[in-house]
C-alpha cells in the first residue's frame, strides 16, 4: 500500500536567522527517512564534481528562500488534496497495488521528484525547495510529478526497470524509455494522453513542432552524450533554449509503442529489446520527414527513385546520383541518413 506523510520542518528547526543549518538538516532527515541524507549529499558531490554546479551559487540560495516563501502552504495543501486516496486510483486504473512510501520533505536540490530503495521500502522524496523553484507547488503541477515517480516506481515493481548498458548510446535510450513509461503511466492515471507536468502547452507545442529535429539530435548525441553534457533530461538543461525534452521524446516513443505492445508487457521490455524498437523509432520518423520533404515539392516520383539508387548504393553510382539527383543527394550526404531511405 501507499504510505503518506508530511515532513516540512518546522519553522526553525533547519534555519539560524535565515541561514541554513546543515547539522540540523542532518538530524531532520534522520528522523524523517534514516539513509536518505547521505544519499542526499552523495547525489550533490557529484554534481559538483562536473564543475557546472557551487554550493553557494545553486544549491543554497535555493534551499535558503524556502521559509519565507509564501507558497509554500500552498505547497503542503496540494500536497494533501493530490495524495487523498491515491491508491485507490491507481488500482481503478492500472489493476496493482503500489508497495511504497510518499514523502513530503526539505532537501539538498537532488530533485522535485526522487525515488530510492531505503530500509526495505520504495520511497517517492518530493523536494520542497526544488517544487517551490520549479513553480511546480500548484495541485495540477504537484498531481503530476506525484504521478511521474510512481510511474518509476510501477515499472520497478511490475517490470524490469533496474537495468543497466555498458555501451553510454544505450544507457540513454533506457532512459528515454523509462522517463517515457513513466510518462505514459503520469498521462493515463490523470487522463490526459497529451499531459507534460513540466510545461505548459507551448513548450509542448514547440516540442511537437521540432519533434523530428529533437529525435535526430537526440540520436546523433548518443555515441558522445554523458551525464554532464546531455542536454535532454533536467530543467537545467538546455536544448535551444528548453529544458526536459527528453521526456516530451520518451512519451512519443513509449505512446506509440503502447499502440501495439500491452503496457504490462511494455514494462517487461529489456535494454536490448528497447533498443531494436528505438532503432525502428528513428528510421520510422526520419524516413516519414523526407518522404514529406518531397511530397510538399510536388517530387515523389523523384524521391522514391533516389530511394531505389541508393538501395544499390556503391562508390560507383555516385557520380551517375550526383548527376540525375543533385540536390537530393547533396541534402542526404549533409544528414547522413541513408538508411531513413531504405
Amino acid at each position: 500500500m501507499l504510505r503518506i506523510t508530511d515532513a516540512s520542518p518546522p519553522a526553525g528547526s533547519i534555519f539560524q536567522n535565515g541561514r541554513f543549518r546543515p547539522d540540523r538538516w542532518e538530524t531532520y532527515m534522520e528522523s524523517v527517512c534514516p539513509g536518505a541524507a547521505r544519499l542526499c549529499r552523495e547525489d550533490m558531490a557529484e554534481a559538483t564534481a562536473s564543475g557546472k554546479f557551487t554550493w553557494e551559487k545553486d544549491y543554497l540560495p535555493v534551499i535558503e528562500a524556502v521559509p519565507g516563501d509564501g507558497r509554500l502552504e500552498e505547497l503542503r495543501a496540494s500536497f494533501a488534496a493530490v495524495t487523498k486516496g491515491l491508491g485507490r486510483r491507481v488500482r481503478e486504473r492500472f489493476g496493482r497495488e503500489l508497495e511504497a512510501d510518499v514523502i513530503l520533505y526539505l532537501g539538498l536540490c537532488s530533485g522535485a521528484g526522487w525515488v530510492v530503495e531505503l530500509n526495505g521500502r520504495t520511497i517517492v522524496l518530493l523536494g520542497i525547495e526544488k517544487i517551490l523553484e520549479l513553480g511546480w507547488h500548484t495541485r495540477d503541477a504537484l498531481c503530476g510529478l506525484l504521478y511521474h515517480e510512481l510511474g518509476h516506481i510501477y515499472h520497478g515493481q511490475y517490470g524490469a526497470l533496474n537495468q543497466e548498458s555498458r555501451k553510454d548510446g544505450h544507457r540513454f535510450v533506457w532512459q528515454l524509455f523509462a522517463e517515457g513509461v513513466a510518462m505514459y503511466f503520469e498521462q493515463e492515471l490523470a487522463g490526459e494522453p497529451g499531459r507534460f507536468h513540466q510545461y505548459d502547452k507551448d513548450w509542448a507545442g514547440w516540442c511537437g513542432e521540432h519533434f523530428v529535429q529533437l529525435l535526430r539530435d537526440f540520436d546523433r548525441d548518443l555515441p558522445s552524450m554523458r551525464r554532464d553534457t546531455q542536454r535532454y533530461f533536467g530543467d537545467w538543461c538546455d536544448y535551444h533554449g528548453r529544458g526536459d525534452t527528453g521526456y516530451y521524446l520518451g512519451a512519443r516513443f513509449v505512446r506509440e509503442l503502447a499502440e501495439n505492445i500491452p503496457f504490462d508487457t511494455l514494462v517487461g521490455l529489456d535494454t536490448g529489446r528497447v533498443w531494436e524498437l528505438y532503432r525502428d523509432f528513428v528510421r520510422r520518423h526520419a524516413r516519414g520527414r523526407f518522404r514529406a520533404l518531397f511530397s510538399k515539392a510536388g517530387t515523389r516520383r523523384a524521391a522514391e527513385a533516389v530511394r531505389m539508387d541508393f538501395r544499390a548504393f556503391s562508390l560507383r553510382s555516385i557520380p551517375k546520383m550526383f548527376t540525375s539527383y543533385p540536390i537530393v543527394f547533396c541534402i542526404s550526404l549533409y544528414y547522413n541518413k541513408y538508411n531513413w531511405l531504405c
